[in-house]
C-alpha cells in the first residue's frame, strides 16, 4: 500500500508551503543517492521524497490529493513518478538536474574551466630491455620514441604566423559559461566550459597549418640514455623534460625509462647476488681441488673441499652485482652438482669395484640417521 505523502515528508496536513519546502530540502540532502550511506535504499527513498514534494508543493495537485487521495488519472501516492515531470527511466544515471542542483554541472564543469594558463606536458614511459651483462657493467643506449613537441612554426601559439589570437566573444575571454537555475531548493548557479573556445578564453581565427592550431606536433625523437651499473629489473630512470611539451608556456613533462633485464641462460639474479650451477665429477667432489667457474666478470677459480656433497652452495664474496652507487658488490653463489657417469670403461669399472670392496659403497649411516633425528626434533 502506498505511503501517505505527508508522512513521506514528515509534515502535517495543515503544513504551510514554506514548511513543506524546508522538510523537502532537508530530506533530499540527506537521502540523495550520492551522499547517503545507505546506497541500496537511497534511490527508492529519494523517489518518494521528490514525488511527495511535486504533489504537495503544487496547490492544485495538493487539493486533488487531499480530496481523492490520488492525482491526475487516478495514480496514487508512491507510483507514476514520471507523471510529475522527472522523465522516464529514472535511475542512477537519471538523477540529472537534481544532482546538478546540489553539486553543480557534471562533465566539463568537473574540469578546469579556463585552460588558457600554462599547463605542464604529459609524462612518457619507454621500456628498455638490456642483458644481465649490461646491467653488471652499465651501458649507454640510444632510444627512439614519439612525443608531442612545441610547434616551431607557431611557437606553441596555434595561430598562423602574422595572425592574431582574439578573446572569445561568447564568454568574454573567461572560458566559462554560467547558468542560473531556479529550483524547488532555491537558486543555483552552475558553470561549464565555453563551447566555442573550449574553455581556452581565446579564439584562433587562422590556425597554424603545420600543427592544425594545437600548438604541438607529433615528433620522433632519439635520445641517449645512460644505464648505470647495478640497476635491477623494473628500475626506472627519470629524464627531466624528456616528455611531451606543455601548452601556453607550460613546462615539458618527464620521460621515465623502465629497465627490463633479459633472462640469462646461465645466471640467476636475486638483488645484488648472482647464482650459478656447475657440474662436478665424482673424483673432484671426493678429493677436492680447484675448479674454474663462470661469472659476470669472467672465469673465477673456486676451491672445492674434499668430500663436497652434491647440492652444496659455495659463496664467493664480492663477486656479484655492484650497487648503483658502486660502494660494494653482492656475492657470486655457486651450487655444485656431482655428476655420475653413464658409461664406464673396463678399467674404470675395475677401479670402482675395487673401491667398493674397500668399503666405498657404504653410506655413512650414523651421519644419515643424525640428520633424520634433527629433522623430527622439536624446536
Amino acid at each position: 500500500m502506498a505511503r501517505d505523502l505527508y508522512e513521506v515528508l514528515g509534515v502535517s496536513r495543515a503544513a504551510k508551503a514554506d514548511d513543506i519546502k524546508r522538510a523537502y530540502r532537508k530530506l533530499a540532502q540527506k537521502h540523495h543517492p550520492d551522499v547517503s550511506d545507505d546506497k541500496s535504499g537511497a534511490e527508492h527513498r529519494f523517489k518518494e521524497i521528490n514525488q511527495a514534494y511535486e504533489v504537495l508543493s503544487d496547490p492544485q495537485k495538493r487539493a486533488q490529493y487531499d480530496r481523492n487521495g490520488t492525482i491526475g488519472n487516478g495514480t496514487s501516492a508512491g507510483h507514476g513518478f514520471a507523471d510529475f515531470g522527472f522523465g522516464q527511466g529514472f535511475g542512477t544515471s537519471g538523477f540529472g538536474d537534481i544532482f546538478d542542483m546540489f553539486f553543480g554541472e557534471r562533465g566539463d564543469a568537473q574540469q578546469t574551466m579556463r585552460r588558457s594558463g600554462p599547463a605542464r606536458g604529459a609524462d612518457l614511459r619507454h621500456d628498455l630491455e638490456i642483458s644481465l651483462e649490461e646491467a653488471f657493467s652499465g651501458v649507454t643506449r640510444q632510444i627512439e620514441f614519439a612525443h608531442l613537441a612545441t610547434c616551431e612554426t607557431c611557437r606553441g601559439s596555434g595561430a598562423a604566423p602574422g595572425t592574431l589570437i582574439t578573446a572569445c566573444d561568447r564568454c568574454a575571454g573567461t572560458g566559462v559559461m554560467r547558468m542560473v537555475r531556479r529550483t524547488p531548493l532555491g537558486q543555483f548557479v552552475t558553470q561549464s566550459a565555453c563551447n566555442k573556445c573550449g574553455g581556452e578564453g581565446n579564439v584562433v581565427e587562422h590556425p597554424c597549418a603545420d600543427c592544425g592550431g594545437r600548438g604541438r606536433r607529433d615528433v620522433d625523437r632519439t635520445l641517449s640514455v645512460k644505464v648505470p651499473a647495478g640497476l635491477d629489473d623494473g628500475s626506472r630512470i627519470r629524464i627531466n623534460g624528456g616528455g611531451e611539451a606543455g601548452t601556453h608556456g607550460g613546462g615539458a613533462g618527464d620521460l621515465y625509462v623502465y629497465i627490463m633485464i633479459k633472462p640469462h641462460k646461465l645466471f640467476k639474479r636475486s638483488g645484488q647476488d648472482i647464482y650459478v650451477d656447475i657440474p662436478l665429477s665424482f673424483p673432484q667432489a671426493a678429493l677436492g681441488g680447484t675448479v674454474q667457474v663462470p661469472s659476470l666478470e669472467g672465469t673465477l677459480d673456486l676451491a672445492i673441499g674434499p668430500g663436497t656433497q652434491s647440492g652444496t652452495s659455495i659463496r664467493m664474496r664480492g663477486h656479484g652485482m655492484p650497487t648503483v652507487r658502486g660502494t660494494q658488490r653482492g656475492d657470486h653463489i655457486v651450487t655444485v652438482h656431482v655428476e655420475i657417469p653413464g658409461k664406464l670403461t673396463h678399467r674404470q669399472r675395475e677401479l670402482l669395484e675395487e673401491y667398493a670392496s674397500l668399503g666405498g659403497d657404504r653410506v655413512q649411516e650414523r651421519s644419515f640417521f643424525d640428520k633424520v633425528k634433527d629433522a623430527f626434533r622439536p624446536e
